[in-house]
């Protein structure tokens, strides 16, 4: 018997959780809000947000 044959796999979980638990994750759902209600903080991030998108779009129209 080898110095490390007690370090095998055997009845150890082979898979790990994930940090977020399906539940909680939405991917792709955008949130919509009343404008009426929104302040400065709600259209910076809606523009940081169309920019984001813009930088995207052109990256993928360069390759």
């Amino acid at each position: 018997m080898g110095r490390d044959e007690h370090n095998s796999g055997k009845g150890k979980k082979k898979h790990k959780l994930p940090q977020t638990p399906d539940q909680q994750k939405h991917p792709g759902r955008d949130i919509e809000f009343s404008e009426e209600i929104a302040d400065h903080e709600d259209f910076e991030a809606l523009e940081r947000s169309r920019e984001a998108d813009q930088r995207v779009h052109n990256k993928n129209q360069n390759k």
